[in-house]
């Protein structure tokens, strides 16, 4: 079996369009999943809806709005709404200058003046720091020793859930604490004797957009095996449009073809888009799939079948919880499920045969979430690896009950590791393998025929 080393990489298909998009973020907002309420890429060339206090602040011709007045002792730009209490904020930052080991560059939430907030700062001494910030008196939360330098982007986010306060780097947890120096406040970017470049800022309503620990290590129960063969069917519609899915759509096992062009590029409509919490089942769908099915929050995937894999079968997109059960995929030249946003994917009684990867988490997206996968009661055939994941960012792939069919040389990667990076650049392998902290199985999940 000759194997494919695809690095993964998948852009956030639908960006968020140039400029802001905001929404009111209150007490006592509470979703199943996390909503993005704000957003900024800059890409429109300006700040329209922050507001400035102190600095230098431009937008470059690449969408990245820079503060370049390393003099400046604060330099801050502010947005949303002073009433927002428990959210996620996210930001890519990239430290240009630091004039002291003190200096900073970072984020902030729940600010309720221009010296009060919480903030999560890179400092010119190499360390990450998480602070509550009152006028010149300022607290540590909690930090960790990062070696952080300038010219590199950094994805900070700070999470704030009643009085629990955390900071995050690049996806991994750097700090936690309770404090109750300020229970809401707008979000926003700073620096103090530092110069930095600031990208795709965003905030998610839930105060927790991604998980911090593992889902569990057990599988949701099942008692299905895997699908046998691949089914007949019943009939066949071509499709001109993407379908819009809310609530449930069975198929009856009709095959569905005829969107894009049936190859790699990005830029093709799905077949199927899911609203949240919507299911799909009893679909095959044919080639050309364009780029297969789309979910826009929780979904349920059930006994969905595709004969010749486009871009990707499917794509979660938002949402933390989707499950696959059932079904199968053949002919994936890259990766069958793609995971962008955050929560756990849970594959089961499933096969896949003829392809890169079955499970890609996003490497290099907008957004640097913590991703999980659950596989049980896999059937895989000519699959180069059956999980690719981002051990930097925290991610987990569990796996259980698999079988790997015609693989004498055992060939086939469970669970490839990657680092992941920021938009733009590309994830790098940097091994495989069982580990007990991110692939987690053991021989016995894992049987050969």
């Amino acid at each position: 079996m000759q194997k494919r080393r695809l690095s993964g990489r998948r852009p956030l298909l639908l960006a968020v369009g140039a400029g802001v998009t905001a929404a009111a973020l209150t007490a006592g907002v509470t979703s199943a999943f996390a909503a993005t309420v704000f957003s900024d890429d800059f890409n429109d060339g300006n700040t329209s809806g922050w507001s400035k206090s102190g600095g230098t602040w431009t937008v470059d011709g690449s969408g990245v709005l820079n503060q370049s007045n390393a003099g400046s002792e604060l330099a801050r730009q502010f947005a949303g709404q002073t009433s927002w209490t428990d959210y996620s904020v996210q930001a890519r930052v990239r430290p240009a200058s630091f004039g002291s080991s003190s200096a900073l560059v970072g984020l902030a939430a729940r600010s309720t003046s221009s010296t009060k907030m919480y903030r999560l700062a890179l400092l010119g001494s190499g360390r990450a720091e998480l602070q509550a910030v009152n006028g010149s008196s300022v607290t540590a939360i909690g930090s960790a020793a990062l070696g952080v330098g300038t010219g590199t982007w950094y994805t900070l986010r700070i999470e704030t859930s009643g009085s629990t306060i955390r900071g995050f780097v690049n996806g991994t947890q750097i700090a936690s604490g309770s404090n109750s120096l300020t229970g809401a406040g707008r979000i926003g970017l700073v620096t103090a004797y530092a110069s930095g470049g600031f990208d795709d800022v965003t905030v998610d309503s839930s105060g927790g957009g991604t998980p911090t620990t593992p889902p569990p290590t057990t599988p949701p129960p099942t008692t299905t095996p895997p699908p046998a063969g691949w089914p007949t069917p019943t009939g066949s519609q071509k499709v001109d449009a993407t379908i819009a899915v809310s609530g449930t759509f069975d198929g009856g096992l009709k095959r569905y073809y005829g969107i894009g062009d049936g190859g790699q590029s990005e830029s093709q409509d799905p077949m199927f888009e899911l609203a949240a919490g919507a299911t799909l089942r009893n679909v095959i769908i044919g080639a050309p799939a364009g780029d297969g099915v789309h979910c826009e929050g929780n979904c349920t995937l059930i006994n969905v079948w595709w004969e010749d894999v486009g871009e990707d079968a499917a794509t979660f997109r938002g949402g933390t919880t989707y499950t696959v059960d059932g079904g199968g995929a053949r002919s994936a030249s890259d990766k069958v499920f793609q995971h962008n946003g955050s929560g756990t994917v849970y594959i089961k009684n499933f096969r896949v045969e003829n392809a890169g990867k079955l499970y890609r988490a996003c490497g290099n997206c907008s957004t640097s979430y913590q991703r999980h996968v659950v596989i049980d009661n896999v059937i895989v055939r000519d699959t180069d690896a059956i999980a690719g994941i981002n051990t930097n960012w925290g991610d987990t792939a569990r796996f259980s009950r698999i079988t790997i069919i015609g693989d004498p040389d055992r060939e086939t990667s469970i669970c490839v590791k990657y680092k992941g990076v920021p938009k733009g650049s590309e994830p790098t392998e940097i091994g495989e393998g069982a580990d007990g902290v991110n692939c987690l199985y053991s021989p016995s999940d894992i049987t050969y025929q």
